[in-house]
């Protein structure tokens, strides 16, 4: 694991949305990656809960490097489908997004994220995102 945990973080060190959203990763294990971000004043909508953009980029991109922890060697992955459900508004200070494989595959990797805002320590979820990656070579 330790090859892919360096590449996964030069390759989110290179996702300019992002930095702008001050995302980092809280960690990454074999199927599974964490990342959180605060809800910064860039990313709340008009009633100034965080955006629903900031949740989706945040789910989207946790479940795409869960994927690529299982991709075959020498493939990126990239999002085919996905599919968000907004459960809650994002109350909070910042987002947390919990990414992992239900099924891997060498053509398709099915994967769900799990999105929860946190608001003085306490997590309450929302969102679900479901989706396909699809493995590609470099």
């Amino acid at each position: 694991m330790p090859g892919i945990e360096a590449r996964i973080r030069d390759s989110f060190a290179r996702q300019t949305l992002m930095t702008t959203f001050g995302a980092s990763i809280r960690s990454i294990a074999p199927g599974e990656v964490e990342l959180e971000a605060p809800i910064l004043p860039i990313a709340r909508q008009q009633q100034g809960y965080g955006h629903a953009g900031l949740t989706f980029a945040l789910g989207d991109t946790a479940a795409g490097y869960a994927a690529l922890t299982r991709a075959p060697d020498g493939h990126e992955v990239l999002t085919s489908e996905i599919k968000i459900n907004l459960l809650s508004p994002a109350r909070g200070d910042r987002l947390i997004a919990r990414g992992r494989v239900v099924k891997p595959g060498r053509r398709l990797i099915v994967v769900l994220s799990e999105v929860f805002a946190e608001d003085q320590g306490r997590e309450t979820q929302i969102a679900l995102l479901t989706g396909t990656m699809v493995p590609v070579a470099l």
